[in-house]
C-alpha cells in the first residue's frame, strides 16, 4: 500500500523540517526524490542520507521565486529520469505583524515565494505531466491553517497561504481530465526549523515561553511534528488516493475545531 516505485518527485524546500520528512519517506516507499532547496548543506545532507539508507535521491540548487530556476529544474528532472511524477510545492516563508505593521517590501517577499513559489514550480510542471499524457501527475502544496483561519498578526501570511488554497482548488479542476490531481495540506504550527527561526527572529529573550505558548495554543496541548505530515502527503501522492483532488486537510491538533 502507498507505493511508490517508479515514480519520480520533487520536492522543493526539502532542505529540513516537513519537506524533509515528505522526501525521506517518499524514497523509503520507492520514489525517486529530488531535494530541491536553496540551502545547499540541508538539501545535500537530506540526499546524502536518503542514498546512504539504499534510497533514490539527488540535490538541486532552486530559487523558487524564479520562473527559469523552476523550468530549468525540471527540465534536468526529465532529463535524467525520463518524468515527473509528483510535485511538492513545501518552500514557503512567514512574517510576524498585522495590516499596518506589515510593509510593503515584507509583504511582497511573503508573495513572491509562498505564491509566486507555488505558481512557478505547479506550471514548469503541469506542462511536463501534461507531455507525459495520458499517465498525469500529482500535486501536493502545503498550505496552512492560516489560509484557513485568522491567526493573529499573521497578516501577509494568511494572505499567501489563503491564496495556496485557491490555487489548489483551481489547479484540480483544470487539469481533471488530464489524470492530474492537487491537493493541499494546512498544518497547524509544526515543531521543525520554520518555527524556531520564528523564536530566533521574533522572540529574543522569551523563547522558551513562546514555544509553551505555542504548544498549547493546540487543543492538544502540544505543536505537532514534520514526521506526522509526512504520511498524508504519502497517501495523497499514491495512487489509492486516486479519487482525491482538490481537497484541502487539515492536521492541527484541533486548532481549527476549537
Amino acid at each position: 500500500m502507498f507505493d511508490l516505485g517508479g515514480k519520480t518527485a520533487l520536492v522543493t524546500g526539502a532542505g529540513s523540517g516537513i519537506g524533509s520528512e515528505i522526501a525521506m519517506l517518499f524514497a523509503r516507499q520507492g520514489a525517486t526524490v529530488v531535494i530541491a532547496d536553496i540551502n545547499e548543506p540541508g538539501r545535500s545532507s537530506v540526499a546524502g542520507e536518503i542514498t546512504s539508507s539504499g534510497g533514490s535521491a539527488i540535490d538541486m540548487p532552486l530559487d523558487v521565486t524564479s520562473a527559469a530556476e523552476a523550468e530549468a529544474t525540471v527540465a534536468r528532472i526529465v532529463a535524467e529520469f525520463g518524468r515527473l511524477d509528483i510535485l511538492v510545492n513545501n518552500a514557503g516563508i512567514g512574517m510576524v505583524g498585522n495590516l499596518t505593521e506589515t510593509g510593503f517590501d515584507d509583504f511582497a517577499r511573503l508573495v513572491d515565494v509562498n505564491i509566486y513559489g507555488v505558481y512557478h514550480c505547479s506550471q514548469a510542471a503541469v506542462n511536463q505531466m501534461l507531455a507525459q499524457q495520458p499517465t498525469g501527475g500529482v500535486i501536493i502544496n502545503i498550505a496552512s491553517v492560516a489560509g484557513q483561519v485568522a491567526v493573529t498578526r499573521r497578516f501577509a501570511y494568511c494572505a499567501t497561504k489563503g491564496a495556496v488554497i485557491s490555487m489548489t482548488q483551481s489547479t484540480a479542476m483544470d487539469y481533471i481530465e488530464q489524470g492530474i490531481r492537487c491537493n493541499c495540506i494546512c498544518p497547524g504550527t509544526i515543531e521543525s526549523p520554520f518555527v524556531e527561526a520564528y523564536l530566533q527572529k521574533y522572540h529574543q529573550g522569551e523563547i522558551e515561553e513562546t514555544r509553551k505558548q505555542l504548544h498549547a495554543r493546540q487543543p492538544m496541548g502540544r505543536m505537532g511534528r514534520p514526521d506526522e505530515i509526512g504520511p498524508l502527503a504519502l497517501y495523497l501522492a499514491s495512487d489509492e488516493a486516486a479519487f482525491v483532488t482538490g481537497a484541502q486537510f487539515t492536521i492541527d491538533g484541533g486548532l481549527t475545531a476549537r
